[in-house]
This record gives C-alpha cells, structure tokens and sequence, in this order.
C-alpha cells in the first residue's frame, strides 16, 4: 500500500500518521484499503473521505440524508468504488457531483449511480435512471457526454448528469451542510470545483494536479488564462493553515490527482503556472516560432518536478496548449 505523507498539516499530521502506523491509536485521519489492493481511502475530516486509485480523486461526504460523491472514477474501477463506499457507510450513495467529463472522472457514473439511491422518484424524467442517485455537473459537461451535435454519444444515457447548470453556481444542501459547486473554466469549458463549507473542504477537479503540469484540453475550450484564473479561485476560497504544532486548521483542498493540499501547496502551484505564462508571452512577443519556445525549455525549474516525455500528458503538449492559448488571443 501506498501512503501519502505529504499530508499538508505538516507536523501534527505527520505525528498522526506515525501514531496510526506504530501504535494503532485513533487519530483525526485514517488510511484503509480495499481488498483488491487498488484503492486507497484516506479519511480527511470526520465524515469526509478521499478515494485516490479510480483513475481521478473521488471526494466522499457522508451524512444522515446519505452520501454525496464528486466524481466517480474511471468506468473500470466503479464496482470497486461502490465497495469501499459500502465498507465505510450504510447509507445510500445519493449524489454524484462530476468536475468535468473526463473519462477518469465520469466513466463510473452509471454503475455507481445504479447502486445509488435518488431522492427523486423513480421514473421522474426520461433520462433518470430508475431510483438511481443524481448525477450533477454544468451544461458543458452533459454536452460532452451526450454529443448533441448529433455525433456518436461518447456515453450510454445512464451516465448522463440528470442535473445541470449553466450559472456561476449552483448551491446544494445536504448532511447538514451548504455545498458549493462552482463553474470554472479552466483546463476545459465544462469545470466546476466542490466547496463543502462545514467541512472546509474544496475539491478542485482536474484545475489543480498535483503529478504533472495541468492538462490544458484546447480541442474542449480549456485555455492557460482559464487555469491561472481558476488556481486565483481557489486561492481565494481556501483558508491558510494556522502554523501552530497545537492547532490544526486551514481549508483541505483534494485536487483531481495526487496528494491532499492546503492553500500554500496551491500558491506554489498557481505562481508556477504564471511564471511559465509569462515566460511564454515574453518569447511570443519576441517572435518565436512554438518550436524555438519548446527548444528554450520555458519549464526549466519545474520540469523535473512536473514534467514528463512521455505518456498522455507530456512537457512538449503542455507548452504548445499554453502557446496556442497566448498566441490566439494575440
């Protein structure tokens, strides 16, 4: 089992981990994992879970009206999911909250929405599946998934967002507690993060990733200019820690990959991208072709960090989508 020890809370939650792992002691976060192996279920508040091992990083709220979900991981990893959502709560899963359509975060909505339970009734719209959870998310992301421009439907209906939304945001109250799902453009047209305001826990999508530089998807209206505006949000709304060894505090951001933040963690993030930004304009304003900018290695500092030759995501595709979104704009 991997553990993640770059918890954010540095000292206190370093001490609890050890406490965790040496003594067995209870301690205000938990790592389990489930039998195949594949997931790991970190508890970060009281009532509040991570799932990191679907594809991209589940959120999971639990509460007496039932459990809500932001995104649902890969399509293969859905059973597993349900599984380990059933090894820490009885109650039915209600709600799944996309933060884009990526596949690594809708593929499991059907499976997992089939095993959930909704609080509209049965048969309520054509595109409800019958007694399934709500599948929430912006427009944008039901227009990626439903394809209505007449193309091949990327997803079976049972997938589908049954409820979407096209302002700024849309609020949503459940377990006690107000929730806050904010559209934000940024590596795509249909992004939203999840704020849960009682829990002080703000799940940022695919905005913040913590592995690698940003994925940019210019094809899908993700731009460099929506992304710094993105992490300035989330800077915003997150509350900085309190560096006191006797106070743990401070908003807990869960990005779309890797290790759990805090508001630093994304700072550091968000003036890493600004730099490469500008790094960019500067050498476009000096007419530079996009391959003399990718020879100049504008990520050198970061790179070894962030970057990557090869995969789906790599350090050339990240300076050409930044290239593309200044140079257009120019």
């Amino acid at each position: 089992m991997t553990f993640i020890f770059s918890y954010p809370k540095q000292t206190v939650r370093y001490l609890a981990i050890a406490a965790v792992l040496t003594l067995g002691v209870t301690a205000p976060f938990a790592f389990a994992q489930d039998q195949a192996g594949d997931l790991e279920v970190i508890q970060v508040v009281p009532n509040f879970y991570m799932i990191a091992g679907a594809g991209g990083n589940i959120g999971v709220q639990i509460g007496r009206d039932g459990v809500v979900l932001v995104n649902a991981g890969s399509e293969a990893m859905a059973d597993k999911v349900v599984a380990a959502v059933k090894k820490l709560t009885s109650e039915p899963i209600r709600y799944i909250i996309d933060t884009s359509a990526d596949p690594e975060n809708v593929g499991g909505n059907a499976a997992i929405a089939k095993a959930g339970q909704s609080f509209t009734p049965a048969g309520n719209a054509a595109t409800f599946t019958s007694g399934a959870a709500n599948i929430l998310s912006t427009d944008n992301v039901l227009n990626r998934m439903s394809a209505p421009t007449g193309k091949q439907s990327a997803y079976p209906v049972a997938a589908w967002p049954t409820d979407t939304f096209f302002t700024k945001e849309r609020p949503v109250y459940l377990n006690q507690e107000g929730i806050e799902v904010i559209a934000q453009p940024a590596h795509s047209d249909g992004d939203a993060m999840v704020f849960f305001r009682r829990s002080d826990v703000l799940l940022t999508g695919d905005i913040l990733d913590t592995t690698r530089f940003p994925v940019i998807d210019t094809e899908r209206g993700g731009s460099i200019q929506g992304e710094v505006a993105a992490l300035n949000r989330i800077v915003e709304i997150a509350i900085p820690s309190i560096p006191l060894v006797w106070e743990d505090g401070g908003t807990t951001v869960i990005p779309g990959r890797g290790r759990i933040c805090d508001q630093a963690d994304v700072v550091e993030y968000r003036d890493m991208i600004t730099i490469i930004r500008d790094v960019v304009q500067d050498m476009i304003n000096r007419g530079m072709t996009l391959q003399q900018i990718k020879d100049a290695n504008p990520t050198r500092g970061y790179r070894k960090r962030y970057g990557s030759d090869t995969g789906t995501w790599t350090t050339d595709m990240f300076v050409e989508a930044v290239y593309k979104g200044l140079a257009s704009k120019k």
